[in-house]
């Protein structure tokens, strides 16, 4: 097992990582859309979904894998409201088309509209 650090995404505000690798497998945290330089990101699904989208990235990154490896994500709404505005973003990251949970849940931390986890293998 290897924790995932980087500074490119925002660190964890609780007692958990931003990821791991465990047996040839990316398992990263879920990601709000906090940019790690400037705080909190948008007002909009589109804006924050888009943040969450790079959160997601960076970790990613740090741990040797990318978007493309990604094959299950588990995606929390705010609203079900914006499913339609999520995907839009979404899509443009993972192209790969990963099996999805796409779940809207009473509120999430800080108040935002979404929040994204992931799974990949390393390549």
């Amino acid at each position: 097992m290897k924790i995932i650090e980087t500074k490119h995404a925002p660190g964890a505000i609780g007692p958990y990582s931003q990821g791991f690798i465990v047996n040839g497998f990316v398992y990263t945290s879920g990601q709000i859309p906090v940019n790690p330089k400037d705080g909190m990101v948008g007002n909009t699904i589109k804006d924050q979904a888009e943040q969450s989208c790079r959160n997601v990235g960076a970790i990613l990154e740090e741990a040797g894998s990318g978007f493309e490896y990604v094959f299950k994500t588990t995606c929390f709404l705010a609203d079900m409201a914006d499913f339609a505005a999520f995907n839009e973003v979404y899509s443009n990251y993972f192209v790969s088309k990963p099996a999805r949970s796409c779940v809207a849940v009473k509120e999430l931390p800080k108040g935002v509209h979404c929040e994204i986890e992931a799974i990949a293998v390393m390549p």
